[in-house]
């Protein structure tokens, strides 16, 4: 490391991720405590899509966990709108806003620059909690197509079942996903869907397979 590297000061953003990680460790694991399985290496170097499930707002601890450094999260744009201390929240730690019909052009160039820059970025794909763990909703384009257009990879985090107070969860990191097929092509909607659908299953089968393997029943009509 160079004298130039040692002497650079954090951001204001790697000081707040800093202090989400240390809540994390101290607080958040005592009062909801979970398990990791899977790929537990830290991608600190590179550009990352870090690609998860949605059962609740507690989700976004876990994706932190893929990185030691500061994760811009893809979120509703409701969340600005409604004020408040969630809208100070996503504020402080330059959240992306989306329409939930994700048309939103400027979320995409803001999602590619910080990419393009070697940067980290999260999308919770079924664009909305689900509230059922029957299995998981539709995901919608994004992921796939920003993955294919920065040639980026996607690291899946699988959440068992729902995040919940003093009840152990189990949460899976799957390998790099990558579409390298489609590498500086053309990519047809149709294409990109089916990218989208082969992402789904792979994380949906994750969850399958650890089930089976620890023998785990869950009822999924309650959550």
């Amino acid at each position: 490391m160079s004298k130039k590297e040692k002497k650079r000061k954090p951001t204001k953003l790697e000081k707040r991720f800093k202090a989400l990680h240390f809540w994390e460790k101290h607080i958040f694991r005592v009062l909801c405590p979970y398990t990791r399985h899977g790929n537990l290496k830290k991608y600190n170097d590179g550009a990352v899509i870090i690609v998860g499930n949605h059962y609740s707002y507690m989700d976004v601890v876990y994706s932190c966990m893929v990185t030691d450094r500061p994760i811009h999260f893809i979120a509703k744009q409701e969340l600005w709108d409604n004020g408040g201390l969630m809208a100070k929240f996503v504020t402080a730690v330059e959240c992306i806003p989306v329409k939930r019909d994700g048309s939103d052009v400027q979320a995409i160039k803001d999602s590619m620059r910080i990419l393009k820059a070697g940067g980290a970025i999260n999308i919770f794909p079924e664009g909305t909690r689900n509230h059922s763990y029957k299995e998981f909703m539709p995901f919608r384009g994004g992921a796939a197509a920003l993955s294919i257009k920065t040639q980026t990879p996607i690291i899946p985090v699988v959440k068992v079942t729902k995040t919940k107070l003093f009840k152990r969860t189990h949460v899976i990191y799957g390998d790099p996903i990558e579409f390298r097929q489609y590498y500086g092509k053309k990519v047809s909607k149709q294409q990109l869907d089916e990218c989208d659908e082969i992402l789904r299953e792979a994380m949906w089968n994750m969850r399958l397979a650890f089930l089976d393997r620890h023998k785990i029943k869950i009822n999924n009509n309650k959550m």
